[in-house]
């Protein structure tokens, strides 16, 4: 008895293999109309059963590999229970020791470690060998009768030798980067773009191999470039790189070429640096799993120079792997490219990927096709395309050519490139959209910013942050001048200051909380599962909102600071030197009027609980009781955000607030020990760099005033590591840089010493940062630093220092740093009886007053960059100076 339904589905079959049939017929002879060979429908359709057949057993095939790569490196189910940040920001015994080698079940936490310094060798890890076998092969026939003979010796086969394929440099990368949530996933990706390393943009997901777009990975990262303009002056920027709209020139490889793509590409960007990772890198290896179809994304910024390569900044991708075996992906890139460039063995009319080749010709953007098996140089076939043969020539000449013709096609070129205009293309898969509590706490900032929009910039402190502006800052003035010592002062006199403080206290009090606060508050006090994603989201917002005018008036102020300097070189004192001193002073002002972030909302927290605290009374518009805003410091403290120590605007310590957050503190963590490590040095010296670059954080950094005040974070230190140490927590304290400029004109040294001695007098230890070798620059800076430590000695306290010595040329130079310490000690001996008698302190050396080495607490750091900037990447001998200095201030203090 027949099956109807059998019947029907038998039908159905033959009818779509025969419009198959007619479908491959057709596309055969579109593209091989000239071609003897091509093969009938039943053929194709053969051909077709065969590769889809050979593609299920591929994709078994790369499933299995993947599973054995992630058990291989010990990341076993952490693709679904993902690693956090903190798990990897901790202090632990492996994190405290530098590593050349590792074994493979070390080389995540080995790479994670380089990469938070920094360090860009961590894609260059050399793996231990597990026994000899595999570091030398043994000989198969041991027992050959003339063993002078070359051609049996070479001819025997070393199958078999090694026990395991070693890991690819970018499989360790890429399952890092699958395994990681969001902040760690955004934490690695920004120190990738910090070691000048290409960035994904687009990756298949391992086990669905649906592809995905992390918008969110790139929000933290900033670029900056120079360029010149019609009238040869140099114009600076400084975007969001998410933001940023430049041309965009991609790459893609067809077929098995003798060429490497990638490193072609990185002889465009940065011929010293291995921006892509290619097949001669060290540690590369056929057996990558996790690259195919990964599209990685880097940015050339210029530096306004004639020698750069190019006169704008442009995006490179590169799609890895055969690009016609990712059409998504490549069909996405040709859409959003200014310029395509192919890598192909030869053009074939007959080959698999004519058509596709084809298209990119027909097409009215620009195509540059590479030939790896043609010799010939660069030749423009019509207008837009060109060809460069690679066989058998000079790289240099190659990449000139290249260069030139990419150039060339720019000009001519109107398409630009928005990295967040990726996430407008269908069936793929954007992380900040697939994430409900980062698409939760995105929208509650947004809410938030809707309230700033048309509002003026230099004007929103005042309107929306009132109890940290005029009130604080007289508040702040007077509380000084109760604590000051003034020799004898009568009760009276207290008395009356201490009511103006209360009257100013009260006036606090009184202001109505803006609707901005009341719904920041809101959001961190009752939506917990989002809190860290609107913190990071809010921040970002901030960031953009005020970038390009604080960035307009830095430049401002940079042309007007010259000018005074000028002035004041030609022993100027004419009314123009005042007049250039005023304006100064006045964009100073509005600097510090126009900068606004977390930091200064969480002031704003902290001005309204000390007024509260101070009346004893909760605020009527205040939805929860004052009681609780410390907490909401404390847990974000816990969750890895700095908080503001000491106010930079004030330059005062809100004591009662700090005292309340940090007694939260101690209820949530309970009462741990805690080491407390502090910096000071000049302004722009690198101080934040180098805690960043030390502990994996991301205080502010960049040329000028950039940290104001004085800001704390916690490090925890692993269980593990506990045992062996007297703390279980790291506090580290960021401070702004003396003698900055801004303060020009205002009582800089008074400043400075209230700095050095609040700083000098939290720290177990303080790190004296020197820009430079030579130490008679910082003559006067080591007279405060020498003046604080003696206060500290008046008090009992007994803090110690270690001096960093940044931007030193030859840090190898034993005997040049060996005077470079002997004059550093004289320095510090002759300052030391200067202060001394400032301070009425018995003292001749500095030994006198601190526990102080001269060969081990002076360090030396080789410079930050390899190269220029803006294309240069951190210089691996800083980070290793890095770590050579945490590892001494962990054994100093039996940490």
């Amino acid at each position: 008895m027949k099956n109807p339904g059998l019947e029907l589905a038998q039908k159905v079959t033959r009818v779509s293999h025969a419009l198959i049939y007619l479908w491959r017929a057709a596309t055969i002879s579109k593209l091989t109309t000239t071609n003897r060979f091509s093969k009938s429908p039943a053929e194709e359709l053969r051909t077709d059963r065969e590769t889809q057949a050979q593609h299920k057993k591929s994709q078994k095939f790369s499933m299995s590999k993947i599973q054995t790569l992630f058990d291989k490196i010990y990341l076993k189910g952490m693709h679904h229970d993902k690693l956090r940040a903190a798990d990897v920001l901790q202090i632990t015994e492996y994190s405290l020791q530098s590593h050349e080698y590792c074994a493979v079940e070390e080389l995540i936490q080995t790479f994670i470690q380089k990469l938070l310094m920094m360090n860009y060798r961590a894609r260059y890890i050399n793996v231990k060998k597990n026994n000899e076998k595999e570091d030398t092969h043994q000989r198969e026939n041991e027992s050959f009768e003339d063993e002078g003979d070359v051609f049996t010796a070479m001819s025997l086969s070393n199958k078999g030798a090694s026990q395991s394929d070693p890991v690819h440099p970018m499989d360790v990368q890429m399952a890092v980067f699958h395994c990681a949530d969001g902040f760690l996933k955004q934490l690695m990706v920004t120190k990738l773009s910090q070691c000048q390393y290409a960035l994904p943009l687009l990756v298949p997901d391992p086990f669905t191999q649906q592809n995905q777009f992390p918008l969110w990975t790139f929000r933290q990262i900033n670029k900056s470039w120079k360029m010149r303009n019609t009238i040869n002056e140099i114009i600076s920027q400084n975007q969001p790189i998410y933001k940023a709209e430049t041309s965009m020139v991609c790459f893609f490889r067809f077929g098995s070429v003798s060429s490497s793509k990638s490193q072609l590409m990185n002889s465009l960007i940065n011929e010293k640096h291995n921006t892509f990772f290619h097949r001669n890198c060290p540690g590369s290896s056929r057996t990558r799993v996790l690259m195919d179809g990964v599209v990685a994304i880097a940015w050339f910024c210029p530096s306004g120079k004639n020698t750069d390569k190019f006169t704008d900044c442009v995006a490179f991708c590169n799609l890895h792997g055969d690009a016609g075996d990712h059409e998504k992906q490549l069909q996405l890139l040709t859409d959003m490219a200014s310029v395509n460039v192919v890598l192909l063995p030869r053009l074939d009319k007959n080959g698999r990927h004519a058509e596709i080749i084809q298209n990119l010709y027909r097409n009215r953007k620009p195509l540059i096709c590479l030939f790896t098996e043609d010799d010939s140089i660069v030749t423009e076939t019509k207008k837009g395309k060109f060809k460069i043969g690679l066989k058998d020539r000079n790289q240099s000449a190659v990449s000139e050519e290249l260069r030139r013709a990419i150039n060339d096609c720019l000009s001519e070129s109107t398409s630009t490139f928005r990295l967040k205009n990726v996430s407008k293309h269908s069936d793929i898969r954007i992380d900040e959209e697939n994430d409900d509590d980062c698409r939760r706490g995105k929208k509650a900032a947004q809410q938030i910013m809707s309230l700033l929009k048309k509002k003026d910039l230099t004007e929103i402190k005042e309107s929306f942050l009132p109890c940290q502006g005029r009130l604080w800052n007289q508040w702040s003035q007077k509380n000084k001048e109760l604590h000051r010592y003034q020799g004898h002062v009568r009760e009276m006199d207290i008395s009356k200051k201490q009511t103006n403080l209360k009257r100013i206290r009260e006036q606090q009090h009184a202001i109505d909380i803006t609707m901005f606060m009341q719904s920041f508050i809101e959001e961190i006090s009752l939506h917990a599962e989002n809190k860290m994603y609107f913190l990071k989201w809010l921040s970002i917002f901030l960031d953009e909102y005020t970038s390009n005018y604080i960035y307009a008036l830095h430049y401002k102020y940079d042309a007007k600071w010259s000018a005074v300097v000028k002035l004041k070189g030609n022993h100027d004192k004419s009314k123009q030197l005042k007049a250039e001193q005023t304006e100064l002073e006045k964009i100073s002002e509005e600097l510090q009027a126009a900068t606004f972030g977390l930091e200064h909302i969480m002031r704003e927290i902290g001005q309204i609980y000390e007024s509260c605290s101070s009346v004893k009374k909760n605020k009527k518009d205040l939805q929860i009781h004052f009681s609780s805003l410390p907490s909401l410091a404390a847990e974000m403290m816990i969750s890895g955000f700095p908080l503001e120590l000491m106010d930079g605007d004030a330059g005062h310590v809100p004591v009662i607030w700090i005292s309340a957050v940090l007694d939260e503190l101690v209820q949530k963590l309970g009462d741990q020990r805690v080491f407390v490590l502090s910096v000071l040095g000049i302004q722009s010296s690198g101080k934040s760099t180098m805690l960043n670059a030390m502990f994996g954080l991301q205080f502010a950094v960049s040329a000028g005033r950039c940290t104001r005040g004085a800001f704390m974070q916690l490090i925890k230190i692993s269980e593990e590591k506990k045992e062996k140490l007297k703390f279980d927590y790291i506090l580290v304290i960021d401070t702004e840089g003396l003698h900055a400029p801004e303060l020009a004109g205002r009582s800089t040294r008074h400043h400075d010493n209230e700095l050095a001695t609040f700083v000098v007098g939290l720290g177990n230890l303080t790190l004296i940062n020197i820009f430079g070798e030579n130490p008679s620059e910082m003559q006067d800076i080591l007279q405060i630093v020498v003046q604080a430590f003696m206060r500290m000695k008046k008090v009992r306290l007994n803090p110690s220092c270690v001096f960093v010595h940044q931007n030193v040329s030859d840090v190898t130079a034993g005997e040049k740093n060996m005077e470079g310490r002997r004059r550093l000690q004289e320095a510090l001996d002759e300052v030391t009886k200067l202060a001394a008698k400032d301070e009425n302190y018995n003292a001749e050396c500095f030994s006198d007053v601190i526990r102080f080495d001269v060969q081990n607490d002076v360090k030396y750091f080789a410079y930050l960059w390899e190269g220029n900037p803006p294309m240069a990447p951190p210089n691996p001998d800083y980070c290793e100076n890095i770590q050579e200095l945490k590892e001494t201030i962990m054994i100093r203090n039996n940490l």
